[in-house]
């Protein structure tokens, strides 16, 4: 079975828009930056995926997705859903058999839970939806075959996945990551991502030190 990550990356000028009342502009491109640094070091130690893809306009992003050995998707869709469906025909080309849609403002992604998850048992046809700490929205895809279901991420859509996949005659699942539970809009995110950092050790290290020079910065 060949495994494709693809992770659809916004350019960091236009991210996290939310943060605004508590990051200034500049810090919320470096935040951005950080986040996906975290993400893909987590990408690169799980065996079981075979090449990550980043869909993406943003140079940073391209020079990032380079440093690591990475391919890139140019994104000329005008959405994260449609950039999603950009990397999911990218992994098809490539022969991939399976799919794994990553989001990439969840810097404290745990390679582990990573591969329990793709060493799940599933059938032909299966969409494992991995939603987000409010259960509504949806920060991981596991989609087998890659084209199962065409990606509808946004509000609402751990519901709008598994409807789908039913329909498509799949065999939808939600499964709870914790590390990938909480991804970054808000300040009440921001806010439960420094409390997590503080109290554990060894995780998201560029986020972590992104935040910490902010912190001594602002005081």
């Amino acid at each position: 079975m060949s495994t494709f990550a693809v992770i659809p990356v916004k350019r960091f000028e236009l991210a996290k828009q939310r943060l605004a009342t508590a990051i200034p502009g500049g810090h919320r491109r470096a935040l951005a930056e950080a986040m996906l640094s975290d993400c893909l070091l987590a990408l690169r130690r799980v065996p079981a995926i075979d090449e990550i893809c980043l869909v993406t306009a943003d140079p940073t992003a391209t020079r990032l997705a380079a440093e690591h050995g990475l391919t890139t998707v140019e994104d000329t869709g005008s959405s994260h859903s449609e950039a999603a469906s950009l990397g999911v025909a990218h992994a098809l080309s490539g022969g991939a058999t399976r799919v794994l849609l990553a989001a990439a403002d969840c810097p404290l992604i745990d390679p582990r839970e990573l591969d329990e998850l793709l060493a799940r048992p599933t059938p032909t046809r299966s969409v494992l939806v991995v939603p987000d700490r409010h259960g509504d929205g949806t920060n991981a895809l596991l989609l087998k075959p890659p084209n199962v279901i065409t990606p509808a991420f946004g509000e609402g859509s751990r519901r709008r996945h598994t409807t789908t996949a039913a329909t498509a005659g799949a065999m939808p699942e939600v499964v709870a990551l914790p590390s990938m539970g909480l991804d970054i809009d808000t300040p009440e995110d921001l806010e439960m991502l420094v409390a997590t950092l503080a109290a554990t050790r060894g995780r998201a290290a560029h986020t972590r030190g992104l935040l910490n020079q902010l912190t001594r910065a602002h005081g």
